[in-house]
């Protein structure tokens, strides 16, 4: 009897530990707030690029995922909060950022171009733009290539999301914006970004967007590998020609 009670007893152990493996559930962190690669439907669920790719990772991961919001100038400190697993939210990979977190590999290639009205004369050098009210969203490369590049020779307002950058442009409270050019692709297509155009050829063409984890996470390498996969099946290809009629990676 004693016996049956061992056997019985490791069945259920082994029965627990197996359940508890399957229903493993990892939390991705996103703004919510950076259309077409996040944002929120009618319903109010988080959709966009950056949401199909994090599931398409879980899927190869084979765990399931849910989706924790935060707001942008919060969410590396959530991150290391343990809010959430990995930030898959269009973050680039800097040096300063690196002393926070760790990235994988690079999931799409970004590049900075400015905005500004349609009909209206705007160069994109220093001396050109001396004195004029450029907006970028706060904390992110394009406002600090602004200040790095420009300092005082413009006016810089910051912002804490993209659409309130847009809506002072469309108010004229600003003479253009300088902003990832895929997300300012997409706002340009809209009825508000009608009278609007890109200025100038892209400002920066080497910034990489990577997965933010916790320093020394071994899910890193996991992500890497299911990065890998989703590129090779062609599963990335289908995501990325629902948003973009060209390659992003």
């Amino acid at each position: 009897m004693q016996n049956y009670k061992k056997v019985f007893l490791a069945a259920a152990v082994t029965l627990a530990f197996s359940a508890g493996a399957m229903a493993e559930t990892l939390k991705m962190g996103i703004e919510a707030a950076y259309p077409p690669f996040n944002n929120k439907d009618a319903s109010g669920n988080v959709v966009g690029f950056d949401k199909e790719i994090g599931d398409a990772l879980c899927a190869k991961m084979k765990v399931e995922c849910t989706v924790v919001t935060s707001d942008w100038d919060g969410i590396i400190p959530a991150l290391n909060a343990k809010k959430f697993d990995f930030l898959i939210s269009s973050m680039s990979i800097t040096d300063e950022r690196k002393q926070a977190v760790d990235f994988t590999d690079p999931y799409y290639s970004n590049k900075l171009q400015f905005i500004a009205p349609k009909n209206v004369d705007f160069k994109t050098d220093k001396d050109a733009l001396k004195g004029k009210v450029i907006g970028a969203q706060r904390a992110t490369l394009a406002g600090t290539f602004l200040e790095d590049t420009y300092g005082d020779d413009i006016t810089i307002k910051l912002y804490d999301t993209q659409e309130n950058a847009y809506l002072d442009l469309t108010s004229g409270r600003l003479d253009g914006i300088l902003a990832d050019k895929y997300v300012n692709y997409e706002w340009l297509k809209s009825d508000a970004g009608r009278s609007y155009e890109f200025k100038g050829d892209p400002v920066e063409e080497s910034d990489k967007i990577g997965i933010a984890v916790r320093k020394n996470d071994p899910i890193r390498e996991k992500l890497n590998v299911a990065l890998k996969e989703i590129v090779a099946d062609g599963t990335y290809k289908k995501i990325n020609d629902k948003y973009f009629p060209f390659s992003i990676y």
